[in-house]
């Protein structure tokens, strides 16, 4: 994704988020199909995913899956259901207290590591067997974001999301 100019009123726009955000929860997927493992630590590899994860080995646009704490209680309405837990929705990482969409093609750190917002994480067709009848669409636009991994390290619940500035500064 491009950005506008840092100096353009919209780069301006697009650079102010209100706070950092804050990480919630962590969970990895061993194995195709297998539940999510829950965990308050997790080890991300540059240019690869996290370790542990079936997707550590992958191309990297796809190291590391983030969903909005805020569209949990979104999602869970519009599959019909009480709450969804986050390991339902197979993403490696819940967000909470910034607005994931702003992290779109921008670095920013979690703990340890540096990674980089590339776009959207669309749902998969298992949102049907996860929610129930409708799980996926319930999900369409409340998938989170999907990011490399550019500089590994330690990233833990509890640890800050911040945006770096969109001129790429670490």
């Amino acid at each position: 994704m491009k950005l506008p100019p840092a100096d353009s009123e919209l780069g301006k726009l697009m650079a102010t988020l209100p706070r950092p955000g804050r990480v919630e929860w962590i969970g990895l997927r061993p194995a195709r199909g297998a539940a999510m493992v829950e965990a308050e630590r997790a080890l991300a590899q540059a240019g690869a995913g996290l370790a542990g994860d079936r997707y550590a080995g992958g191309s990297g646009k796809r190291g590391v899956t983030l969903v909005q704490a805020e569209h949990l209680p979104a999602i869970a309405a519009l599959a019909g259901r009480d709450a969804v837990a986050p390991g339902l929705l197979r993403r490696n990482v819940v967000v909470s207290g910034l607005p994931l969409a702003a992290l779109k093609g921008r670095r920013f750190r979690i703990g340890e590591a540096l990674l980089e917002g590339t776009g959207d994480c669309d749902p998969c067709s298992r949102m049907e067997a996860a929610l129930g009848p409708g799980g996926y669409n319930a999900m369409r636009g409340h998938g989170g974001l999907c990011a490399r991994i550019l500089e590994g390290g330690a990233l833990r619940v509890g640890d800050a999301v911040v945006p770096l500035p969109i001129d790429g500064g670490a």
